[in-house]
């Protein structure tokens, strides 16, 4: 492998990786800082008991600006979205559109079966009345993510979409920001950021409506607020910095392959990078993804993160089997991954990974492309949660109702097995109310 000025926390046969080398690529779970558990867990109670107030001061102490009301009026959305770039205007309602599309294919439908005659059991999607979108700020802003929490809940059927974002110098949100939230057609936007923001939309206060669910990304403290308050309201997943993992073979593009990093690993100095390589030639490939990330880096804008982010949880890693390389892949769970691989193997194996946030196919098949564009969501499970949660749909924004109907036919055959059930559980009372329809009804 040539000389090369970039660091990565593992590069070689992950056969050969030590146990703490492994354990640092493979475990992303973080305990959270005690300084954010505790900070955290104070301002959510000075919400709680001061309400409005707290609000106002934690924006004059932590974002430095002084508010006179937290809620933005809606004839501001309107003038950002009315003053915004065209072509970025543009760009924006492009990616609406998609969203919008794509969500509404995947909206829930509602079921109705019957085990037996006379049984009628339904599942039906019943939208949320209030939902809560949080929109990160602060060193950048994000109206990419407000479209991905708006558009689906606005798909989906919510009543009302409340939005959350932090103040700039002015008071309010920026600008690109609240062009989003005219564009999606949410209710009402506020001033607020942190762990306030969610401590609010979770609690209700005097300007800010209680909501019944919360979603989008944010900060250390946002995303310890969510955790701190799911027992009052529900959240998307618990979130942390951004990652991928791309699968690749020999037939893959190490320029490409090392675009994907760098822009992953931009995101934060805490974002986890890794590429899997598998099959022949797979040496080759990782001299040459390393030599490709190397002169990237000679002109990346964010280097500095960029190469905090490789040292730290950057790997290259080579995997002889396939099949074991899709093990590897489906216990790491990626929020994002990339799969470049020979096209005689490329559906296989696509049918075989169950556990990424999403998948991007083919090389050509960008991140990126996902962050903004394709209509698929962007809010994703991390740190191996993906194991158990999805990423962010309408189905997020439903929650189901079952129902049951029993004919008096199919009651008086029911009968006598609910009782034995009853008897057995000792509930004399369900006996009693099943076997008087084995009786002939309510006599």
């Amino acid at each position: 492998m040539s000389t090369t000025s970039v660091q990565l926390r593992a590069c070689g046969p992950l056969s050969r990786l030590d146990t703490e080398t492994r354990r640092a690529i493979v475990d992303r779970s973080s305990t959270t800082d005690t300084t954010v558990r505790a900070r955290t867990a104070a301002i959510i109670e000075q919400v709680r008991t001061r309400g409005d107030a707290a609000l106002l001061e934690f924006a004059r102490d932590l974002d430095r600006v002084t508010l006179t009301a937290l809620e933005v009026p809606r004839a501001d959305w309107d003038a950002a979205l009315a003053s915004l770039n065209p072509d970025l205007r543009q760009s924006l309602e492009r990616a609406a559109r998609n969203i919008a599309s794509v969500h509404t294919a995947f909206l829930p439908v509602e079921t109705v079966c019957s085990p037996e005659p006379g049984i009628t059991v339904g599942r039906r999607p019943d939208a949320l009345q209030r939902v809560g979108i949080y929109a990160p700020g602060g060193r950048a802003a994000y109206p990419s993510s407000l479209l991905m929490g708006a558009i689906p809940a606005r798909v989906a059927g919510v009543q009302e979409v409340i939005v959350c974002s932090p103040p700039g110098a002015d008071g309010k949100p920026s600008a690109v920001v609240l062009a989003a939230a005219a564009l999606a057609n949410v209710d009402r936007v506020f001033s607020l950021g942190g762990a306030g923001a969610i401590a609010a939309l979770a609690l209700g206060t005097q300007s800010v409506p209680q909501v019944d669910r919360i979603m989008g990304p944010g900060n250390a403290y946002v995303a310890e607020a969510k955790l701190q308050l799911v027992n009052r309201v529900a959240i998307d997943s618990p979130a942390g910095p951004s990652e991928l993992l791309v699968l690749a073979d020999q037939t893959a593009n190490a320029n490409a392959i090392a675009r994907e990093m760098m822009a992953q690993a931009e995101h934060d100095p805490d974002a986890a990078v890794i590429a899997v390589l598998t099959g022949p030639k797979v040496d080759r490939l990782t001299t040459e993804i390393v030599d490709a990330l190397d002169a990237q880096l000679a002109t990346a804008p964010r280097a500095e993160v960029v190469r905090a982010s490789l040292a730290a949880r950057g790997a290259i890693v080579t995997v002889p089997e396939l099949n074991d390389a899709i093990e590897f892949t489906n216990a790491w769970a990626a929020e994002h991954l990339l799969l470049v691989v020979s096209d005689d193997v490329r559906d296989r194996t696509l049918a075989a990974l169950r556990s990424a946030g999403t998948i991007f196919v083919g090389a050509s098949s960008s991140v990126a492309y996902g962050d903004y564009m394709t209509g698929a969501n962007h809010v994703l499970p991390t740190a191996g949660a993906g194991r158990s949660y999805s990423g962010l749909s309408t189905l997020d924004f439903v929650r189901w109702t079952t129902w049951q109907e029993v004919t008096p036919s199919a009651a008086a055959a029911l009968a006598d097995d609910v009782g034995r059930f009853a008897d057995a559980e000792g509930l004399p009372g369900h006996a009693a109310a099943a076997r008087a329809w084995g009786q002939g009804g309510t006599t």
